[in-house]
């Protein structure tokens, strides 16, 4: 699994102009990717980290500080653009494999204790945060 983790000061999610996901102040906005071998105990793993990742302001984790997290499901993670000018989605679990795990990692977070907003599988989403730093990791498990 790969995750673009963002440290913000509020984010949300759009879909048909909807907010269906809503974090206020600090936490984080998390992109996740899903590739073909990833498993529930890659969900796992990664929610852990998550939690516990020592990224906000004062080195805190969200754990912590009892910030939110806004998970976000997208597959253009694992786009390959190294040839030509369109990249490829090979590397990129189908939807029927991917949203099970990104569904999982959400509840392995939730179960940490974790506050999480989420945006819609498969759907067009806007997103919109103000990233707090600019603090951006990635992280993969």
């Amino acid at each position: 699994m790969r995750a673009v983790v963002q440290r913000v000061n509020g984010a949300s999610v759009v879909v048909d102009g909807e907010t269906v996901g809503e974090i206020v102040g600090p936490g984080l906005c998390v992109l996740v990717g899903v590739t073909h071998a990833d498993t529930k105990d890659k969900a796992a793993q990664l929610a852990r980290k998550l939690w516990s990742m020592r990224i906000l302001e004062g080195e805190k984790s969200c754990s912590d500080l009892d910030a939110p997290l806004l998970v976000i499901s997208q597959f253009t993670l694992y786009g390959d653009a190294r040839k030509g000018r369109r990249p490829t989605w090979n590397a990129a679990a189908p939807g029927e494999i991917a949203e099970p795990l990104v569904d999982e990692v959400v509840a392995q977070l939730r179960a940490l204790g974790a506050q999480v907003e989420t945006g819609r599988f498969g759907a067009f989403m806007k997103v919109s945060l103000t990233n707090d730093g600019p603090f951006t990791v990635i992280v993969e498990v």
